[in-house]
């Protein structure tokens, strides 16, 4: 069994892959027959949290600029999300580790 740090953090590192793709969307959306960059996330196998991989689109239709501030904000949320796991794993391993002292 996968430890609640481990799975966050593979939410967290997911989350910011998430970001640089598109961010570098962004960036070269106006570069002729740029593909744009998407990232797939699959639970993993032993339940260790996700994997997440890099992808190109197959065709060349073009960054939408609304589509990205989307993804953007949707990974910020995943991320909130996995940092607020971390924290709370954190809290109860100190308030155990009070009761235990």
């Amino acid at each position: 069994m996968a430890s609640i740090s481990s799975i966050a953090s593979s939410g967290l590192q997911a989350a910011q892959l998430r970001l640089d793709a598109s961010a570098n969307n962004v960036a070269n959306m106006n570069t002729s027959g740029y593909r744009r960059e998407a990232v797939a996330q699959q639970a993993d196998a032993d339940g260790a949290g996700v994997r997440a991989t890099l992808q190109r689109e197959q065709d060349a239709k073009g960054v939408a600029l609304e589509q990205e501030a989307v993804e953007q904000i949707s990974a910020t949320y995943a991320f909130k999300a996995n940092l607020q796991t971390l924290k709370t794993q954190d809290a109860m391993m100190g308030s155990l580790l009070d009761v235990k002292a």
